[in-house]
């Protein structure tokens, strides 16, 4: 199946109209970035780079979706023909996975003739709106849990391919498993999962339900306890495994409360190796709130998915620049769009993070039309992903979660907080 028609009818509009005018070989920049971070985030968190590259693999327009296109009315001869052949021939650079963007960052800039990068404006933004907000969320919780594991469980509060994206976004950004299997299989993400009520409904009594879990997945499995009793269930828990139970999850109740009793009768029964899991509509502020309480791990769901408050990160794709005329090594000049409330900044972008003598970021600094003058500590924020219309810029997840540490890492402790702020660091035009 080809991603070309996961897009929107305007794009095509645009490029029938280019195309009968002679304008749509000129060369041209755009570029996605936000004009603020979602209502009271200090930081956001790029996601989307690799899933773009894997679309854009697929991005040609098959006979069927030509004769579509044609049927629809959308395409004439001329834009059949220019589809037939298209392949993306122009250079991509971006913020990688997991690196951390703030207003106005450009985050995709995309170089090509107006024609083949207007086309993937819809794509880009399906994918970049989606992904970072959940890795944002994803990265504040995680934050939150301070080391302690979290568990990405939303598949079944999104749509099922979004919730394989939602489960890449969340690993890059700190979380730990998933229980989405296609994603194990996509992304060798670690998958995680047990067993729900309906398990322990099944037979006449929880004692045999649990029984049957630990015959099959042995005495480090994670039990269930809040169906019925749940001091009754961590006692009978404790008893079958002889004091060796790995987990108990507690899905409902005064999580913090709960914890706090449960991890005194564990330990009281010599189970104090035994893993406290707590799940139940969890976001980062009730995680923050359960810090202090004994609990070894989260399983987060459906704020998750839904980026928490913040189920877009409002990215916008513009042209920045086009060349003044057809002629290969015709100047770019900066284009901007000045509607009120929705202008942007002309020109080609180049973006570097500064660093202060302590390590610590103190502005995005962003400059326009060429590189930023920048002193030794500043940190090169942008890295090429398609050269010339071969991808180049394919990544193993596990450097992505790598840049994710390093990058929160660096920004000053205003980010941490859950208060609603400005952002943690300005971003300066040059």
């Amino acid at each position: 199946m080809t991603t070309s028609l996961l897009t929107d009818h305007y794009e095509l509009t645009m490029v029938r109209a280019a195309i009968h005018s002679g304008m749509h070989n000129r060369r041209s920049v755009f570029e996605l970035f936000a004009r603020r971070l979602p209502d009271g985030r200090r930081y956001g968190i790029a996601a989307g780079a690799g899933r773009l590259l894997d679309a854009l693999d697929e991005f040609h327009f098959s006979d069927a979706d030509i004769d579509f296109l044609r049927r629809a009315g959308i395409a004439d001869d001329a834009l059949a023909d220019w589809l037939a052949t298209y392949r993306f021939t122009g250079s991509i650079w971006g913020y990688p996975d997991g690196e951390a963007y703030f207003p106005n960052s450009p985050i995709l800039i995309v170089e090509g003739s107006f024609a083949e990068a207007v086309v993937l404006e819809t794509l880009a933004l399906s994918i970049y709106n989606y992904d970072c907000a959940v890795a944002s969320a994803a990265s504040r919780m995680t934050l939150m849990a301070a080391g302690r594991p979290c568990i990405e469980m939303g598949s079944r509060r999104t749509s099922e391919r979004s919730a394989v994206a939602a489960a890449r976004a969340a690993y890059i950004a700190g979380f730990a498993s998933t229980s989405n299997l296609q994603a194990g299989a996509r992304y060798g993400i670690p998958t995680a999962g047990t067993a729900a009520h309906s398990f322990v409904l099944l037979y006449d009594d929880e004692r045999e339900a649990f029984k049957a879990q630990l015959a099959t997945l042995g005495d480090d499995t994670t039990l269930l306890v809040d169906t019925y009793d749940i001091e009754r269930a961590v006692r009978t828990g404790v008893e079958l495994t002889d004091g060796r139970l790995g987990a108990v999850r507690i899905d409902s109740g005064d999580l913090a409360e709960l914890a706090v009793n449960v991890r005194r009768l564990l330990n009281s029964l010599g189970a104090t190796k035994t893993r406290i899991i707590v799940t139940s509509d969890l976001d980062e502020y009730q995680i923050a709130a359960l810090r202090g309480a004994p609990v070894d791990g989260f399983g987060v769901g459906t704020s998750l998915v839904t980026g928490s408050g913040a189920p877009t990160c409002a990215f916008v794709y513009k042209l920045v620049a086009r060349a003044d005329s057809d002629d290969t090594d015709a100047p770019l000049v900066p284009v901007a769009k000045l509607s009120a409330g929705k202008a942007s900044v002309g020109g080609r972008k180049y973006a570097v993070r500064r660093i202060d003598s302590r390590g610590r970021a103190t502005a995005e600094v962003i400059g326009v039309g060429s590189p930023p003058e920048s002193d030794a500590n500043d940190r090169p924020l942008l890295v090429q992903l398609v050269d010339h219309g071969e991808v180049v810029g394919r990544e193993p997840l596990a450097e992505a979660r790598a840049r994710h540490d390093r990058s929160v890492a660096e920004l000053p402790m205003v980010a941490r907080k859950m208060s609603r702020g400005e952002p943690a660091i300005e971003t300066v035009f040059l």
